[in-house]
């Protein structure tokens, strides 16, 4: 039921349902109660995204995404898709912007001409201008992910470092004892990428704490990267058995490399990792991974923004570590011939 049927049912126009309910205007006391007769008929309830976005200018949040030239990972993309859906679903429009070098032209013209009620900003740095340059403009926002100073902001995040430390428990419990993490790419690493970081600070208390050898590599987001990467770790350290990632992007090309090596999954090696279920469940054999819920996270992203563009004094966080999900890619270690 929305306020289209109940002024039909009223007789009067949407606006003026639409003044009764938010008060911005007067209406009669007659036609008030005629309203609220239909409405108490009905059982309607408003929108609560409605409600809290009454005083929105432009009932338009902003997504700021990676730069175009950079090709996004399809976890990434299932952010940008679900936080469309979610915006939608609470009558909200999207406004994409680019942001990093030359593109940061958008996203001053989002923030600064005030296109938008709110901004979603999506792969954060420790450290992040646009995540200083928001904060000075007043406008509320939300990250998917979250600085090094997490109490500055609104944020929904995945806690990397505890999924990738779980991926190690669980390949040092099947008995790997050496583990390789692979990581995302050394340029993505050096810029303060978050979680980069926090995938390598998981991945090396793990070990420590399970007293086995980790090695580390990072690697671009592409298959290409991963045969590369993976052979070069197969070839520069024999006894390696067992690898963590949360490169997505780049595991058919690892898959190719440890075949290639004459190795097979399980049999031989291991892969665990963190990435999105659909993609996890369609490799072949299917991996081993901590499920990131994408549409979760969107829809998170968008619910927390509509609550601080209603109380923008307000800040909210919260930070998602699904459980491992078993599948085909992690068994007994065996030694490598």
């Amino acid at each position: 039921m929305n306020i289209g049927e109940i002024a039909k049912r009223s007789g009067v126009a949407r606006s003026t349902v639409s003044y009764a309910l938010s008060g911005k205007r007067p209406v009669s006391e007659t036609t008030r109660r005629r309203i609220q007769a239909v409405i108490d008929e009905l059982g309607y309830q408003p929108n609560a995204s409605a409600k809290a976005l009454k005083e929105g200018r432009t009932r338009t949040i902003g997504l700021v995404i990676p730069p175009a030239g950079r090709r996004l990972t399809d976890m990434q993309l299932g952010f940008v898709a679900s936080v469309v859906d979610a915006a939608a679903r609470a009558d909200l429009d999207v406004l994409l912007s680019p942001s990093g070098g030359e593109h940061d032209r958008s996203f001053e013209r989002m923030v600064g001409g005030r296109r938008v009620d709110g901004v979603i900003l999506m792969e954060i740095r420790l450290e992040d201008d646009r995540v200083t340059r928001l904060r000075q403009s007043g406008l509320p926002f939300v990250g998917i992910g979250r600085t090094d100073r997490p109490d500055e902001m609104s944020w929904v995040d995945l806690d990397y470092e505890t999924l990738i430390s779980r991926c190690v428990h669980h390949l040092a419990d099947l008995g790997h004892r050496r583990v390789a993490l692979v990581n995302r790419a050394g340029d993505l690493l050096a810029a303060g990428y978050g979680p980069a970081h926090r995938a390598r600070a998981g991945f090396r208390r793990a070990v420590a704490e399970r007293g086995i050898e980790g090695v580390e590599a990072c690697c671009a987001d592409d298959a290409r990267a991963g045969v590369s990467c993976v052979g070069q770790l197969l070839a520069d350290h024999p006894g390696l058995t067992a690898i963590a990632t949360v490169n997505e992007a780049a595991m058919p090309g690892m898959y190719r490399a440890i075949e290639g090596a004459g190795l097979a999954v399980p049999a031989d090696f291991s892969i665990a990792g963190v990435a999105g279920r659909h993609w996890a469940e369609n490799l072949h054999p299917p991996l081993t991974a901590a499920d990131v819920p994408a549409d979760e996270l969107g829809a998170h992203a968008v619910d927390l923004l509509v609550r601080c563009i209603s109380d923008p004094a307000a800040h909210h966080r919260l930070l998602l570590a699904p459980p491992i999900s078993l599948r085909g890619t992690t068994g007994p270690a065996r030694p490598r011939p």
